[in-house]
């Protein structure tokens, strides 16, 4: 039976050359000059460090930027709150989210059984699989989460015959 699987990754050599490139450039910028401005990256937590909140607003711009030139999609990025360090100096954690939530997880499964397609989906841990008789079924139903579910990166995986 024809099958695909629904999941959100990223990809993390993507991950960490966005922020190599985002500290290369935030230590060039003449606004930045003498501060302590940086991103630092703990597999998919980012932490961006500045020393006011008008620097964290543009190095998190600058690392918008560059995950975008990586193709990597910022809707997939979790912006904490802002937190005070020491004297003026601040930081906000970003975490990368990989996987398919079980909210998100369930309205998938759930879209595709009111769109009435003859399918079938299931939720694999942070995956959701959805087999169909047919391969034509299986790119409606491909359409129909696309268009759907729009506010998070999807991608669609192991598709076989």
């Amino acid at each position: 039976m024809p099958s695909f699987d629904i999941v959100s990754e990223v990809d993390k050599q993507e991950v960490k050359n966005a922020v190599e490139q985002a500290n290369k450039e935030v230590s060039t910028r003449f606004d930045f000059k003498g501060t302590d401005a940086r991103v630092e990256q703990a597999d998919y937590v980012l932490t961006v460090y500045a020393d006011n909140e008008f620097q964290l607003d543009q190095a998190q711009e600058v690392l918008n930027n560059k995950l975008i030139k990586r193709t990597v999609d910022i809707k997939c990025l979790e912006i904490g709150k802002v937190e005070k360090i020491t004297g003026n100096k601040v930081k906000r954690s970003v975490t990368v989210k990989t996987g398919v939530e079980i909210e998100l997880a369930k309205k998938i499964v759930k879209e595709i059984k009111d769109s009435k397609l003859k399918v079938q989906a299931s939720i694999q841990g942070e995956t959701v699989r959805v087999t169909g008789a047919k391969r034509d079924l299986l790119q409606d139903a491909i359409a129909l989460v696309r268009k759907q579910i729009a506010d998070f990166p999807l991608q669609f995986q192991n598709f076989r015959d």
